[in-house]
């Protein structure tokens, strides 16, 4: 699918005593990430407390028509994934990530609060202002946690040390699991709290859980390890856009063209090693090129024109940026089919049968969100322990197959994750009308709610491919200066694609009606939902042949490794073929 995998770093023997040689860090390691952890642990169960019921309150509590609903709940996630992007710009360029936790850990905190007083008090129970203000305040909250917690979290671990390197591997590992975790406990617990007893209560031990991880985690300030903030990258960007601009006359094939050098570096001088890291130039973006080399006027100029001459490794940071933005279009399908798992997957779920063994205990149709987790959890065993291994013998590769090959995977299971939504909702459909119940939207359809089960574990597989591969992908392949906005624009496809869902499901709804038979309506029963995921499934299929198109031609990061006393080396640690 792709040319070569992503780099991994060749650390030569020297260098690996020397760095195994230095004295343990007073600060940072693991007895700082896992202060980090549990923040984020405890975030995603509240986050998940409050988003995956939310179609169920607003339909039968607000009394909103389905259709309203899931539009309000898309948009309200849209807006919770999206200002990620303005929370890392803030973090990067202003406060840094520490102040950024702390900050949206209390405003997050707050909005959860005052979701609790506007489902509590009587007054307030009704007031949709009051309970939209309050799911909004948490979208801010979420905008500056969510960038920021996993990469000050990574910040704890020194690549420049073997053992810690080896040690973030593993906590990535563990990261990941505690996000599944949180989320379907949260799921499991707490929206089971939300249907039998109040959705007062519920919101209550979600703010709980908040304030104590804030409290846990200002417990191990002095053992982080923090950065400063290193200025907008967008100004570096634009800084290279502006000068390939002014230089565009400027031939840059010429054998002869002399190109700006200055500071090219990645990762500086540390630890007391005469070289450094840079990334290798590319022959893609070749319009770019210009602003790195040295004309009449650059040459003539005492100080180097920020704006007008840029360095080699400048350029090729906003080269990296631009090989993802098609990788970041083509995952905008994937986050509008996973929005159906909190909106109409859910009301699929509410119409059936979900006691277990007929006794009086109900299943919360949220709920069944959690077997995406216990799917994720189960199948990331399965992957490392066993895919990886019988893959890494076939191919070469140590991670067995390339990020873009492992998303492209999960795009195409997504393809048979809708097609199977869709065979089910037929078949509940079916059996509504043949117990008369078509016109009876509130009426238990006798069949079990167990049925749901292929579509919600099918999904869950497709999240393992895609999104840790997404995650990887926007982690590693961005300037190691820019990690917080890798996650924000890994996050905001996920809020790009709950807007698009909205704008799907009024399109759907304003074609349909005109055909006198609505797809989407608020009763189930009518509506034709089947042809919605199927729909869905279509546009997932053209989807993945315009993601393998850009793959293939994807060119993964380059790292080299300068030492003015030895020669050049390549640390990317594949050769052409994707070998070792």
């Amino acid at each position: 699918m792709d040319n070569s995998q992503a780099p991994e770093r060749i650390v030569n023997d020297h260098e690996e005593t020397k760095l195994s040689a230095q004295q343990k860090p007073s600060k940072g390691g693991w007895r700082s990430a896992i202060f980090v952890i549990f923040v984020e642990v405890a975030e995603r169960f509240s986050y998940y407390g409050v988003s995956g019921n939310l179609i169920t309150y607003l339909t039968n509590v607000l009394g909103q028509p389905t259709p309203t609903a899931a539009k309000n709940v898309n948009i309200w996630s849209g807006v919770s994934m999206v200002s990620p992007i303005l929370g890392a710009i803030v973090a990067d360029s202003y406060l840094g990530r520490f102040k950024t936790i702390i900050l949206s850990s209390i405003i997050y905190f707050m909005g959860v609060l005052l979701l609790t007083l506007s489902v509590s008090v009587a007054s307030l129970r009704h007031h949709q202002s009051i309970f939209f203000l309050a799911l909004y305040i948490i979208s801010i909250g979420e905008g500056g946690h969510k960038p920021c917690v996993q990469a000050f979290a990574a910040d704890q671990f020194n690549d420049d040390v073997p053992q810690e390197k080896a040690a973030k591997s593993s906590f990535f590992n563990w990261w990941y699991s505690g996000i599944v975790s949180g989320a379907s406990v949260s799921l499991l617990f707490v929206v089971y709290v939300q249907d039998s007893i109040s959705w007062g209560t519920a919101y209550a031990i979600l703010a709980a859980a908040v304030a104590a991880a804030l409290g846990l985690f200002l417990m191990g300030i002095p053992t982080y390890r923090r950065q400063e903030p290193l200025g907008s990258p967008f100004v570096q960007v634009a800084q290279v856009l502006v000068a390939s601009v002014r230089k565009r006359r400027v031939d840059a094939t010429h054998s002869d063209s002399r190109v700006c050098s200055e500071d090219w570096r990645v990762g500086g001088h540390g630890n007391g090693r005469s070289g450094f890291k840079t990334l290798a130039r590319t022959t893609q973006f070749r319009i770019l090129d210009k602003a790195m080399i040295v004309d009449n006027i650059d040459a003539s100029s005492k100080t180097r024109n920020h704006w007008r001459l840029c360095p080699v490794n400048q350029v090729e940071e906003v080269k990296l940026l631009l090989r993802l933005v098609p990788i970041w279009l083509t995952s905008l399908m994937f986050t509008i089919v996973f929005a159906q798992l909190s909106t109409y997957f859910t009301k699929q779920g509410s119409t059936m049968i979900r006691s277990i063994n007929g006794s009086r205990f109900q299943i919360p149709a949220a709920s069944l969100q959690a077997i995406n987790g216990i799917t994720i959890v189960i199948f990331t065993v399965i992957y490392d322990r066993i895919l990886v291994p019988v893959t890494r013998k076939i191919t070469g590769r140590p991670s067995g197959i390339t990020i873009l090959q492992r998303m492209g995977i999960g795009h195409f299971i997504l393809i048979f994750t809708m097609i199977i939504a869709g065979v089910m909702e037929a078949k509940r459909v079916r059996v509504a009308r043949q117990h008369g119940l078509i016109d009876s939207p509130k009426s238990t359809v006798p069949m079990r709610v167990w049925w749901l089960l292929p579509q919600y574990i099918s999904c869950g597989t497709s999240l393992v491919f895609t999104v840790v591969g997404m995650q990887e992908l926007f982690y590693d392949q961005v300037p190691e200066g820019m990690r917080s906005m890798g996650a924000a624009a890994y996050i905001s496809t996920v809020g790009v694609g709950s807007f698009l869902s909205s704008a799907v499901i009024s399109i759907v709804q304003a074609i349909s009606s005109r055909t006198g038979h609505q797809w989407l309506v608020d009763n189930l029963n009518r509506a034709h939902l089947y042809y919605f995921y199927w729909m869905l499934a279509g546009l997932s299929a053209l989807n993945l042949c315009f993601f393998l198109w850009f793959a293939k031609g994807f060119e993964y990061k380059k790292i080299e490794w300068n030492d003015p006393n030895e020669k050049k080396i390549s640390l990317n640690g594949y050769n052409n073929n994707g070998r070792r």
